[in-house]
């Protein structure tokens, strides 16, 4: 079956599943693989639980409402920008290194003020994600944000290619999944992939004027810009503290985000409002309602204790900022719980070596640092203890922290280090 009669099927339907344990009847099944399944075998299971069709690969499955593909996962990704074509709307695709999830929220907030949008739920931003993404928009939706991630290089790329974006924001090119890029070079070769996409297809890039890196791999695109100067759009952050307070021009925006790593995620969506005609009005309003969830950057007052939970993921970049915001917090007691950083490659052992000296030097009154890099790697003192695992860590602590303390619990998703709270608490 070619895309476009598969287009007309999923039409009918009710959107597209590949888990059968999530269908609704209706759905249109896609048998994906992964490294532990073979999507395949579900195949007769989808149908009877009401799939109006299952979309396969293997050869030799037969019978009634079985569609064999040459591969399931490239209908699905064809199928996804065949639709994005059909429905011809205004897409907001976005990625960097840190803050593209909050990023995504908040222009989700600020557009949705106006338009009706359809935004990638949670971080389902891969080369399945994007496709089900764009797949659960309708002729209702008027805009769409689709968030794309990447650990190598060439992902970006194919994600610009099946959400073709016509608007285009980097968040920023820090110190993740470095072993996979190969580097801080290879982070911002692969990030600008989707910048790359832009200049072929003379769409839209949205580029923060502060950000003298975005400034120089934007050059030659259409770009509509954001910045405390020399920008279409001026804003600046005015406090980070307790939450961050932003200037929109002459409009005051107090947002519920802590840290001034997240003053360019706020600035970056009131500028896409902007750009959008938003009224100013709205868009405060759309940034002031939003509230983090989901372990990311989120404000927890418990037993005393003003507990910064950022434990969703964690890298170089993004831990050195908490550990700075968290220095600059009006209490008189701080404590950081760290977890181990992954995906770091070959500047392991430097970049948690580096993360605790500056822990140390920023005078955080307790470091916790769990996992074998920090265990390995990083020398104990008075002030930062370690611990090989979250195991010897939950067995061993005693907490003795003052009440009134201000926490932050950090670390890469693999630590679940919300745990902590647990412990504290």
């Amino acid at each position: 079956m070619n895309i476009p009669k598969l287009h007309a099927l999923f039409l009918k339907s009710t959107g597209v599943c590949t888990d059968t344990r999530k269908l609704v009847s209706g759905q249109l099944y896609f048998a994906l693989k992964g490294d532990n399944f073979d999507g395949n075998a579900f195949a007769k299971a989808a149908i009877d639980k009401g799939a109006a069709a299952a979309i396969v690969d293997d050869a030799s499955l037969t019978g009634d409402h079985i569609i064999k593909v040459p591969d399931a996962l490239t209908s699905l990704q064809q199928l996804a920008t065949y639709h994005r074509t059909y429905l011809n709307i205004p897409i907001i695709g976005l990625t960097g290194s840190n803050g593209k999830t909050t990023t995504k929220e908040l222009i989700n907030g600020v557009v949705a003020r106006q338009y009706k949008t359809v935004a990638t739920k949670g971080n389902l931003n891969n080369h399945i994600g994007v496709p089900l993404t764009l797949l659960s928009m309708s002729e209702a939706t008027e805009i769409g944000i689709v968030e794309m991630g990447a650990n190598h290089q060439k992902e970006i790329e194919l994600l610009s290619k099946i959400a073709n974006p016509t608007i285009g924001y980097i968040t920023n090119f820090g110190k993740a999944h470095l072993e996979g890029f190969g580097g801080i070079e290879g982070v911002i070769k692969g990030k600008s992939e989707l910048y790359d996409h832009l200049r072929m297809h003379e769409a839209l890039a949205i580029v923060n004027t502060d950000d003298p890196l975005q400034v120089k791999q934007a050059q030659g695109l259409k770009q509509f810009s954001f910045g405390s100067q020399n920008a279409d759009v001026t804003t600046s952050m005015i406090s980070a503290t307790p939450f961050v307070v932003m200037q929109l021009e002459e409009i005051e925006v107090k947002s519920q985000l802590i840290g001034s790593y997240n003053a360019h995620n706020i600035a970056a969506a009131m500028a896409i409002g902007m750009h959008l005609d938003i009224s100013k009005a709205e868009i405060k309003k759309g940034i002031e309602d939003y509230q983090p969830a989901n372990n990311r950057s989120q404000i927890i007052e418990k037993k005393g204790y003003t507990i910064i939970l950022d434990a969703y993921n964690a890298n170089p970049t993004s831990m050195e900022a908490a550990l700075h915001n968290l220095s600059l917090q009006k209490h008189s007691f701080k404590v950081a719980f760290l977890g181990d950083m992954y995906e770091v490659g070959e500047d392991t052992a430097v970049e948690h070596k580096r993360i605790a000296k500056i822990a140390q030097d920023l005078e955080i009154d307790q470091v916790h640092a769990v996992g074998a890099h920090f265990y390995t790697n990083v020398t104990k003192t008075n002030q930062l203890t370690t611990y090989p695992n979250f195991e010897v860590f939950g067995s061993s602590f005693q907490s003795q922290i003052p009440k009134e303390a201000v926490i932050l619990i950090k670390g890469s998703r693999g630590m679940a280090m919300e745990r902590v709270l647990d412990l504290i608490t």
